[in-house]
């Protein structure tokens, strides 16, 4: 169900949803093999992308309609814990989405730092036209992605953006033919700032407590040269 491919030049980590014919939909043991396959990445940059004609699909249907109350709550949050997985990952995290991401496959992609679209790209949380909704955490990285009105417009109606309507709401950041090249560009940088990077855009603290940790972490950066440079 996931694929992993190691590149060295640059390092780059490929991890592919792969289900194709199930249009690369989720089970639970598919959603805990996709955070190790993440948090477990020594490459300083990951490219989370699906096989064949979909990103991804979301929760399969066929998993989800046998859940009783307690088993939907604990898909959930391993949902949510998969993509805290994403991420806190050390790795830079570039969804390469090329097809459909449909509710769950939009959460992931949320999670991702990066989110890269191919002209073939499309997003919807359709869940809501048949009683549900994406959570594994889409409620609070939709709004806080593209602004409160913004996630309710696609959330509420259920609609399908095209790859160019998901950037002009911030949903993707480019629209490339080849998502892995935005994932080269990246890891052609030095793998310490890039983490380093991450964890400053990912910090919640309040404003002083992130300027505070800012300043330290460059420090530690220009530690880090001044010690290559003397070997």
């Amino acid at each position: 169900m996931i694929t992993v491919e190691r590149r060295t030049d640059p390092a780059v980590r490929v991890v592919t949803l792969d289900r194709p014919d199930r249009a690369n939909a989720l089970t639970p043991d598919g959603l805990a093999d996709l955070g190790a396959a993440v948090a477990d990445a020594p490459e300083p940059v990951v490219v989370l992308t699906g096989a064949g004609e979909a990103f991804c699909g979301g929760a399969d249907l066929s998993v989800v309609d046998d859940l009783d109350r307690e088993e939907a709550a604990r898909f959930a949050r391993l949902g949510q814990r998969t993509a805290w997985a994403i991420a806190d990952a050390d790795a830079v995290v570039v969804a390469g989405v090329d097809g459909a991401a449909r509710g769950g496959g939009v959460e992931l992609a949320l999670a991702c730092d990066l989110r890269v679209a191919t002209p073939d790209a499309t997003f919807a949380e359709s869940g809501v036209a048949i009683g549900l909704f994406g959570a594994w955490g889409g409620t609070v990285r939709l709004p806080e992605t593209l602004g409160w009105a913004d996630a309710a417009d696609l959330a509420l109606s259920g609609r399908t953006v095209d790859a160019d309507g998901a950037k002009r709401t911030g949903l993707v950041s480019r629209v490339v033919d080849d998502p892995m090249t935005v994932a080269e560009e990246v890891a052609d940088n030095d793998p310490a700032a890039l983490r380093t990077l991450k964890r400053r855009l990912r910090d919640d603290a309040d404003r002083r407590t992130r300027e505070r940790r800012e300043a330290a972490a460059f420090a530690d950066l220009i530690e880090r040269r001044n010690a290559t440079d003397r070997d």
